[in-house]
């Protein structure tokens, strides 16, 4: 099965938001293989945002994403980051659809409520930047068999 990094970001902490953003990946199906509550800093940021640091909007994103505890989530299951992507929806909340979290919660480009990885390869990535190997686990939900065919379990 897959994994795949979401974080809660700053303001899914300050609006309270947590619980129904987490219920909603966990009645998808998908497993938390991994979860704590973490405060970010500048070289973890400028590491996971290389991509955005020359961007004039950088000063902006780093006092967000360092004005709370972040919850930091390895989530599991087949396709997961294509499954997560789907569900949180497009980066900007307003022209999120209807139905995603982004869509249901937000209201900006910004503050978007999560973080997810954008591909298989940047979710592996992202989980041990975030994640130790002793903080990630392996186990089976009694749900499985009702969650995926016999043929997409592995």
């Amino acid at each position: 099965m897959e994994k795949t990094l979401v974080i809660l970001k700053p303001s899914t902490i300050q609006r309270g938001l947590v619980g129904q953003v987490l219920d909603r990946f966990q009645r998808k199906g998908l497993k938390i293989a991994g979860l704590k509550m973490m405060q970010l800093d500048e070289k973890i940021l400028r590491e996971h945002y290389a991509h955005l640091v020359d961007r004039p909007f950088f000063p902006t994103l780093l006092a967000s994403m360092m004005a709370t505890p972040v919850i930091v989530i390895c989530l599991e299951g087949k396709d997961a980051v294509e499954v997560v992507r789907a569900m949180t929806g497009v980066t900007n909340s307003r022209k999120a659809a209807p139905g995603t979290i982004r869509g249901d919660f937000g209201m900006s480009g910004q503050e978007n409520i999560v973080h997810a990885s954008d591909s298989v390869e940047n979710g592996m990535i992202e989980v041990k930047r975030f994640f130790a190997d002793n903080e990630i686990f392996t186990y089976s939900l009694l749900a499985e068999p009702a969650t995926y065919g016999p043929d997409e379990l592995n």
